[in-house]
């Protein structure tokens, strides 16, 4: 039997995220490449499958193709989870789980690309205070929103697979105070004790800031 294909770049929060739940699934992907930075994305192959050129994007077995991450991981666990407990079938867990991946969409992802934008494909030499400021913002209203061991409840749900990919690539560039934002900080420790976490997410995410250091000094030579 052909595997669920998924385009991404590890590099990609959004990306990480769909491997993320895929591993909590058990499901087995096969991983198409996607690099970015050389505009694959842009190509006439990826773009008749995806018209807004975004990653991640899988192709079912049966040829679904289904792409943002938010909506690729509730069709994975709705087809393909053995049970409920990532997305959990009562009205009132999923109106928060989904409030939760519209929160990472909408903010925590969102922050970070346009912050990070700029300087990885338009050659910005700024790193703009009032960007980096939404960015702590950001932890703050997570670390507001966080009750309990997990974003919603007391069990792992694709809240936290969505929400930890974006935050974790945040931290890489501007790490977590403990401190200040302690419930972010301590989430942040008990989803890394994941197995695969480390393999899938962590490694992402300093791929993502290096990258990110890489360029803005590459940025700031060329301005001289």
């Amino acid at each position: 039997m052909s595997k669920i294909v998924l385009y991404t770049a590890k590099l990609s929060p959004p990306g990480r995220s769909v491997e993320l739940a895929a591993k909590a699934l058990g499901i087995e992907l096969e991983i198409h490449p996607i690099n970015l930075i050389a505009g694959d994305h842009l190509k006439s192959e990826f773009l008749k499958m995806n018209p807004q050129h975004t990653i991640p994007l899988i192709v079912d077995q049966d040829g679904t193709i289904v792409y943002d991450s938010h909506a690729i991981i509730i069709y994975l666990v709705t087809k393909y989870g053995k049970n409920d407990e990532l997305y959990p079938n009562d009205v009132v867990t999923r109106a928060k789980i989904n409030a939760a991946l519209h929160f990472d969409s909408g903010v925590l992802f969102a922050r970070l690309r346009f912050y990070l934008e700029p300087i990885l494909y338009y050659g910005s030499t700024e790193t703009p205070q009032d960007r980096i400021d939404y960015l702590h913002k950001a932890y703050q209203l997570l670390n507001d929103t966080i009750t309990s061991d997990y974003i919603v409840g007391n069990k792992l749900t694709l809240a936290d697979l969505s929400c930890v990919a974006s935050i974790a690539s945040i931290h890489a560039i501007f790490p977590i105070d403990k401190t200040k934002y302690p419930k972010l900080m301590a989430w942040v420790e008990r989803l890394s004790e994941l197995p695969y976490y480390k393999a899938i997410n962590q490694e992402g995410a300093e791929e993502l800031a290096a990258l990110y250091h890489v360029k803005l000094q590459e940025n700031r030579q060329k301005a001289k």
